[in-house]
This record gives structure tokens, sequence and C-alpha cells, in this order.
């Protein structure tokens, strides 16, 4: 009897997560990872995959439509559009990869002690965090940017300083959910300080959190830099960059609307997958988090 009866109570169990296991992402979420994979290999490999040298000019060709030679015919300059966008990549991605890698390290620093210390410096972060959800962060990119200048550099450094407060107040509750728990309980009766214990038992299980919160934060970072990029304050002239080249080719929609269609249709279809790997790894997690016996 006693066999049976385990037997009854396991099964369940072990039919959850083998069908758990052999659960396969969505065609969207695997749609999203190809865009992302491709972008990141343009990004990394694409003055060596351009079909053309994508700063290039042959004012004797000038605007054009698809012709042989030119996939995506090219702009106002003769330039290659479909070169320019595979090297274009690199300042699409860079940028807002950056911006969360920054930002996901100031803001999982100072909200793992903001939400484990309390008191004073809880109350400190807080106030910061709310001060900064207040200000219109592009806006303040742009008047920074257009009076002292420094372009792309100059505005990665600022959205690290304007967007570590949201990160360091989603870790902060995610810090405040896993403090009261046993582990973190019996770390402190073994004596541990409490930098060890902030770091190495609660900062390792609020982290795929702060991970699912990057992949969003490079989804906003796209728009972001996007925007400078289409107001001539990001890259510099000259430089691919799909902002730039949906700015250049909204003059062009008449000779070759593909010049401003295919940056524009790859920006939003970046920031949507981005968007939807940050929502599956989230799920991901909450589902790994609900098997645990």
């Amino acid at each position: 009897m006693t066999e049976r009866y385990l037997t009854r109570i396991l099964r369940p169990r072990r039919l959850q997560r083998d069908s758990m296991s052999r659960e396969r992402p969505s065609p969207l979420v695997v749609g999203a990872g190809l865009v992302v994979l491709t972008t990141l290999v343009f990004a990394v490999f694409g003055p060596l995959i351009a079909p053309t040298d994508p700063n290039a000019t042959d004012l004797s060709i000038g605007v054009s439509p698809p012709v042989p030679g030119h996939p995506l015919g090219t702009d106002a300059l003769g330039r290659d559009v479909l070169s320019r966008l595979i090297v274009g990549a690199r300042t699409a991605l860079a940028g807002p990869v950056l911006v969360a890698i920054g930002a996901m390290i100031i803001g999982s620093v100072i909200g793992v002690v903001a939400g484990y210390m309390g008191g004073r410096i809880d109350g400190v972060v807080m106030r910061w965090a709310e001060l900064m959800y207040a200000l219109p962060a592009l806006l303040i990119v742009l008047v920074v940017v257009g009076i002292i200048g420094g372009g792309y550099v100059t505005a990665v450094a600022l959205y690290i300083i304007l967007i570590a407060p949201f990160d360091a107040r989603i870790v902060r509750g995610a810090t405040l959910e896993q403090k009261p728990r046993a582990y973190v309980e019996a770390a402190r009766g073994l004596g541990l300080p409490r930098r060890q214990i902030m770091l190495a038992h609660i900062w390792p299980n609020v982290a795929p959190v702060e991970l699912a919160n990057a992949f969003l934060t490079i989804a906003w970072g796209i728009t972001a830099f996007a925007s400078l990029s289409y107001l001539g304050l990001g890259v510099d002239p000259g430089t691919p960059d799909w902002g730039r080249m949906l700015s250049d080719g909204r003059r062009l929609l008449t000779e070759n609307p593909l010049a401003a269609l295919v940056p524009g249709i790859a920006l939003v279809l970046l920031a949507a997958s981005m968007d939807l790997l940050g929502n599956a790894f989230f799920d991901w997690y909450t589902k790994r988090r609900g098997q645990r016996p």
C-alpha cells in the first residue's frame, strides 16, 4: 500500500515536470530570437558582411530604386542602402546594450543594499528613484547633448544615470521579497557578514528579474537612440545608423521609399523582439520557480 500511495503522489509531479521540460517556445519567441541574433551578427561582423563600402558615394547614380548590385537602392549620395543597414546595426544595438548593462550594475548594487539595509538608505534611494521617474529622460538628453555636445558617448552616459534608479527600484522590491526567507535567516544565524549575504546569497536570487528587465531596457534604448539620431544629435554625420537613415530617407519616399521604410521596419522589429525575449525569459523563470518543491 505504501508503494501505491507514493506512486500516486509522485506521478503527477513527474508528469508536470516532463511536460514543462518538453514545452517549446512559441514561434513569436523563436522569430524574435532570430531577429536579435541576426542583428548581433550584423553588429559584430557588419563591415565584413556588407556587399559594398557603406560610406562609398557615387554621385553619378544618386538616389535610385533597387537595381542590380543595390538590392535596396541607394540614397541621395549614391550610397548602398543595404550596406548601410547592415553596418548600422552596430550603433543601433551598442548604445542600448551599454545602457542596460551600466544601469543593471548600478541599480543592482544600490537596490540590494537599499532593500536589505532599509532605514535611511532605503528612503534616500526611493526618493532618488521618484525624482528620476518625474524627469523626461529623452528631453534631458536632448538638451544636454545639444548644449555641451559629445553625441553618442554623452548620450550613453546620461541614459545610464537616468535609467539606473528604475533598475534599483526593481531590485529593491525583489530583495524585500527575499529578505525574510529562511536561507537569509540561516546566513545571519551563521554570522556571515552583511556584504556576503547581499552579494553571494540574495543577489543570485534576484538577478533573473533584473536580467529580464535588461531586455526591456534595451528595447527602450533602441527607440531612444534612434530618436536622437533622427534629430541629428546621436552619431556623427555620415555614420551608418538606422535612426539617421530614417531621417535622411524620408526625403526620398518618391525616388526610393525603401531608404526610409527598411530602417524603420528594422527598428520596430528589433525593439519588439527584445521586448518579447524579456517577457519570455521572465515567464520561463517564473515557471521554473514554480516547479521547485
